[in-house]
């Protein structure tokens, strides 16, 4: 279980850069109309990966930052998608996942077909390497607004954050794979759902075969990884869902949770 007191400095240290717009990545309003969502997401994500332990140099204002109480955890050597993302100087460590929220008046270009948010919980992440009592999902909802003094441009603003016990996170994600017949494959190294052949043998009585898996349908396995592990609006932690509705990422479109689901 993660300590209250230190949660609640984390908290305290990171709530001030709420609504701290980051014009280091200032864009003219009319540039924004050719990007699509994800093009953005992926510069942002990068951006503040590398800028958030030197918040102090980008904001002077912010005092909690001055003593560099986030720095970056260390990593395995070679491992750039090592986990976690962070430290806190309690102890505490951060795994960062980034919202994209459609801006409120910037046009931006829309893909020709919906697409999920892609933010995850990937599976790299797992009962093999999660701290219970250290590890927190640091969740950052953000969106592209005007700046003040500039409306013709246009730059990433923080509208707010979410921290979540791992644990408890990777659990319920877990939960979602196999109550939907799906498994891990190796030692959580590959999460794989039912393919629609496995689904038919299934329904048959007929034993699957998990002895191996599969990428496409076409391929004639029984399980076929599964390419959508993780996602965010797709773990059952009802604290994570109410946070992502709490700053208009409601994903979940119904604003109902499957019963099987078992949310905590």
């Amino acid at each position: 279980m993660i300590n209250a007191q230190k949660l609640n400095e984390v908290e305290n240290d990171l709530s001030e850069f709420i609504n701290k717009q980051l014009d280091i990545l200032k864009l003219p309003v009319e540039v924004l109309k050719y990007f699509e969502p994800s093009q953005i997401g992926t510069i942002i994500g990068t951006l503040v990966d590398a800028c958030l332990p030197n918040f102090d140099l980008l904001f002077p204002e912010i005092h909690a930052f001055s003593a560099r109480k986030i720095q970056k955890h260390e990593g395995i050597l070679g491992d750039r998608e090592g986990y976690p993302d962070f430290k806190h100087a309690n102890g505490l460590r951060l795994e960062l996942k980034m919202v994209y929220l459609d801006p409120s008046d910037i046009e931006m270009k829309i893909p020709p077909t919906p697409r999920e948010p892609s933010a995850r919980l990937t599976q790299k992440v797992t009962l093999k390497n999660v701290v219970p009592d250290t590890d927190l999902l640091f969740v950052i909802a953000y969106k592209m607004k005007r700046v003040p003094t500039d409306p013709n441009f246009a730059c990433p603003t923080i509208i707010n954050f979410g921290l979540f016990p791992v644990i408890d996170c990777v659990n319920a994600r877990d939960k979602r794979l196999t109550d939907s017949g799906g498994k891990w494959f190796g030692d959580y190294e590959t999460p794989a759902i039912l393919s629609n052949s496995g689904k038919e043998k299934l329904d048959k009585g007929i034993r699957l075969d998990s002895s191996s898996y599969g990428r496409k349908e076409s391929e004639g396995h029984d399980y076929n990884e599964d390419t959508n592990f993780g996602k965010l609006k797709r773990i059952p932690y009802k604290p994570l869902q109410e946070f992502l509705k709490s700053v208009g990422a409601n994903y979940m479109a119904s604003g109902n949770y499957p019963e099987n689901w078992n949310i905590k």
